[in-house]
């Protein structure tokens, strides 16, 4: 990060400087035509430039010219503003000058259009330097009229009325010099306040940068003001400066629309999106800059993935402990009460209600079975065998066993795959319980909901070419307080769920290098996607 000094921002000359002589030009320009006008309607003998009218209006015609090429000098700055105040005051003095001789003298009137510029330049340059010019410019005066006394184009008394324009000028000169000190003063504090801006912007800048935390300014009008790396990296290439936020994230931009509405002591909608190259999950919290409404928003977005790692690798460790005395201590008494529901069921005297009895002893031993079954298979996750296969085939051989084994009719599972050579490196065992878990919460939940069948959907991502299998149907969706919690161990909906399906399809894919994610579906619906292993590294899983 580089600090700006007060050495680095004098190297260019202050704006207020330039903008007096702009304002000195305009002088300049507006006056000959104004002097023009004054000679052809006043009186011939009392007109200005009377005494010679041609060079008079040849003066006035050279001034006004060289307002005009001051105006190119002005916007080129150059030469330097101290080399452009000596020229304009040379200008304006010797143009002056010249009409006060075609004008007959000082009793012409026409001198008292130098107090201005003698003022203005008094502004710009040094108390003894404006003292300097302005001594010359009353001697330049009154060089003239004893010029045109001598030649008897005026009369020896108008020496008095020259020399009073001269003190006059001499006066203008030292006034100004006062108000130049406190111009100079305020522009070198405006200046200071300008470098002490910069600086702290760009500490700001520096600071955001190489936070570990990713953040992105919002204005209120959804455009991105402002980000630092780690954000860039999760929104991806398009995130930049004055971007639109919906054009970059739709769904952050939804989010932000969600949290503006509630109340506004929360930071979070609890919703939550993926980054761009699909790997992680991303939880944003917000943060309103200022009163107004709508107000700019600071974006935290928090990399949930990573934290959930840590907190699944906590539960399974506890599972798997727990695992081996559940399979030793559990079993063993649940397969004895299973067994003896079955043989008192086969009782051909048995009444119907202890019948019904017998078989809801059975069905919660097998759920429990079932548990116990699933917790040990967590134990045993690192057992994994990856392989490189082709997707389409996979998907194909999936879709015949899923329909024939749930008796369900062909069209109510269709399969996009846009790329048939789509290959994945993941374990054919584990993909199938992941993929056929979510395609029986599908035909359970949503199947027949709206008449529309259950997708299976496969491609690449746009960002990171990354291929993912997605399961989108049709259903009532999924609650968003509900949707936080879905990967959860042991929460469900349903009073005969264990709740461990998605827990574990969730750690299989983990396991795999995938990541299995959860998204509402547009127009309704829920939509589960699997995002497989980077090709990229493949050889590391």
């Amino acid at each position: 990060m580089k600090i700006r000094r007060e050495s680095e921002q004098a190297a260019g000359d202050p704006e207020l400087a330039w903008r007096v002589l702009s304002l000195l030009n305009l002088y300049r320009l507006v006056v000959p035509p104004m002097l023009s006008v004054v000679a052809a309607l006043a009186g011939r003998s009392f007109a200005p430039g009377s005494a010679f009218p041609a060079a008079y209006y040849y003066t006035l015609t050279a001034w006004f010219a060289t307002g005009v090429l001051c105006i190119l000098l002005l916007k080129r700055r150059w030469p330097s503003l101290r080399g452009q105040a000596f020229l304009h005051i040379g200008c304006d003095v010797l143009a002056v000058t010249l009409l006060l001789i075609a004008s007959a003298g000082a009793a012409s009137g026409v001198g008292l259009l130098l107090i201005l510029p003698v003022a203005a330049v008094s502004v710009l340059l040094p108390v003894r330097t404006a003292a300097t010019i302005a001594a010359i410019t009353a001697l330049m005066v009154l060089g003239q009229q004893l010029l045109l006394a001598l030649v008897g184009l005026a009369e020896f008394s108008d020496l008095t009325q020259a020399g009073l324009l001269g003190a006059v000028l001499f006066v203008a000169a030292l006034a100004a010099a006062p108000l130049a000190g406190r111009l100079r003063e305020t522009e070198a504090l405006v200046r200071q306040r300008d470098i002490d801006l910069a600086n702290l912007a760009e500490l700001s800048q520096y600071v955001v940068e190489r936070l570990r935390e990713s953040l992105v300014v919002v204005d209120e009008s959804d455009r991105i003001r402002l980000m630092n790396e780690s954000a860039r990296q999760i929104l991806g290439a398009e995130a930049t400066p004055n971007a639109l936020l919906g054009e970059v994230s739709p769904r952050l931009l939804y989010l932000l629309a969600m949290w503006r509405q509630g109340p506004p002591d929360l930071d979070t909608t609890g919703g939550s999106l993926l980054a761009a190259d699909g790997l992680r999950e991303i939880r944003p919290h917000f943060a309103p800059l200022g009163q107004a409404q709508p107000a700019p928003v600071l974006i935290f977005l928090e990399d949930r993935t990573a934290l959930d790692d840590r907190i699944q690798q906590t539960r399974l460790a506890a599972l798997g402990r727990l695992s081996a005395s559940i399979a030793h201590e559990i079993r063993n008494p649940i397969g004895a009460i299973s067994h003896a529901a079955q043989l008192l069921g086969e009782d051909a005297q048995l009444p119907d209600p202890d019948r019904r009895l017998t078989a809801i002893i059975r069905t919660n031993a097998e759920r429990v079975t079932t548990i116990i079954g699933n917790i040990q298979q967590l134990a045993r996750r690192e057992t994994t065998r990856p392989e490189r296969m082709p997707l389409g085939e996979w998907l194909h051989d999936f879709v015949q066993e899923f329909l024939i084994t749930g008796g369900h009719r062909a069209e109510q599972l269709v399969v996009a795959l846009p790329d048939p050579e789509l290959e994945v490196r993941v374990d054919p065992s584990h993909l199938r319980q992941i993929l056929w878990n979510l395609c029986e919460n599908a035909f359970r939940y949503a199947a027949g909901a709206a008449g529309d069948p259950i997708e299976l959907r496969a491609d690449r991502l746009a960002g990171s070419n990354r291929p993912f299998l997605e399961v989108l149907d049709r259903g009532p969706g999924i609650e968003a307080a509900a949707a936080e919690r879905i990967f959860e161990p042991f929460f469900t909906s349903r009073a005969s769920g264990t709740g461990l399906g998605l827990f574990i399809a969730r750690e299989l894919a983990q396991c795999n290098g995938a990541l299995l994610v959860f998204e509402p579906r547009r127009g309704g619906g829920s939509v589960f996607r699997i995002v497989f292993a980077d090709p990229q590294r493949w050889e590391q899983f």
